[in-house]
């Protein structure tokens, strides 16, 4: 089979992938729909039952109208909401049953990996390298990663609530790559001809498929942060389901764990990068627009964790923080990798 049927095979797979994700996409944001349904209901209990446990009060005389009080606070978990009418992390209601389109969130996306899988090793096939030489192959094969190290962590933790985030942005990530990214097969340039191609872009890769996940950590905990501006944007915004999900202090734990290892990773990208520089150009640091972004990353993240340990950051700030480094990671994807030149102008385009 020659290069460019292998070629078209993959982008068929890529666009198969997004179209399952998009399922996936619809499938999870039902099951929001869902959580936010047994919150309003569940409300909707409590608000009727507490008028008529003070009536029943009154009509004997008053004296039990304080225990009614609290009895209705314990059902309402101190928040007005009938906790065990609302559907846990698992996605199982208060009556055993388990969230359909959760199941099938998981399992479409579970089937979109694998035909992506599909695509980029079938790109990689055709070109005779490792797929990632430009920002056509680095998208597929971050956003790739990306639902690979969630559908990971899904084993360990239960982050089904994050499926949401994940697939909404692997399918912003690979429409973008696919209508403006995509090149055919290239050999690779001289500098690239190297086996720091496979490590450095590797890991770097890895690492950012963690911060998105820290990304889409702290977001939510904001969200679920009393007193913060973006948590009281989200109770205008009547966003229900947070009630179903962590606390802030566990979503700040888990992206405090996650962040923690894209760091480290990003750390092994920042001195793999430098020692492929020398190799190449013969030097370690020039202070390229690349490399520049690539030490800013790092040292934001290094604040994050240095702030959180040791300065006592907690909550927003904290938050804010990670927020900030994925922005930059973003930027550094997105806009550095395509409009700055230098020595590291490989987008393909």
């Amino acid at each position: 089979m020659t290069t460019q049927a292998l070629d078209e095979i993959s982008l068929i797979l890529i666009y198969s992938a997004m179209g399952v994700y998009a399922l996936a996409f619809v499938a999870f944001a039902l099951d929001l729909a869902r959580r936010s349904s047994t919150v309003r209901k569940a409300t909707a209990g409590v608000e009727a039952k507490v008028p008529a446990a003070v009536g029943a009060a009154d009509a004997s005389g008053g004296a039990d109208v304080a225990a009614a009080d609290s009895g209705a606070g314990a059902r309402a978990g101190g928040s007005g909401v009938d906790e065990a009418s609302l559907v846990s992390l698992a996605g199982v209601d208060g009556a055993g049953r388990r969230s359909m389109a959760l199941r099938l969130g998981v399992s479409f996306t579970i089937l979109a990996w694998v035909i992506q899988l599909g695509g980029v090793i079938l790109r990689g096939i055709a070109a005779a390298r490792v797929p990632w030489a430009n920002m056509y192959e680095f998208s597929i094969t971050g956003t790739l990663l990306i639902v690979a190290v969630f559908l990971v962590l899904l084993i360990r933790e239960d982050l089904r609530f994050l499926g949401t985030f994940v697939t909404g942005l692997v399918l912003v990530l690979l429409g973008i790559s696919t209508v403006n990214y995509y090149v055919s097969v290239s050999p690779l340039p001289p500098a690239l001809q190297s086996a720091w191609l496979v490590i450095h872009v590797l890991v770097a890769i890895i690492g950012t498929a963690f911060f998105s996940l820290g990304g889409a950590l702290s977001v939510i905990q904001l969200l679920q942060t009393k007193g913060d501006s973006v948590s009281r944007i989200a109770t205008a915004l009547r966003l229900r389901f947070l009630k179903t999900l962590p606390d802030s202090e566990t979503l700040e734990r888990l992206a405090y764990r996650v962040n923690i290892v894209g760091f480290v990773l990003w750390t092994f990208t920042l001195i793999a990068g430098a020692i492929w520089a020398e190799r190449a150009w013969g030097r370690y640091w020039g202070w390229d627009t690349k490399e520049v972004w690539t030490f800013i990353i790092w040292v934001i993240y290094a604040g994050y964790i240095h702030a959180r340990a040791t300065r006592g950051w907690r909550g927003s700030r904290s938050a804010w923080l990670a927020i900030v480094g994925f922005a930059a990671v973003l930027f550094n994807f997105g806009i550095v990798n395509v409009f700055f030149k230098g020595l590291h102008a490989y987008s393909g385009l």
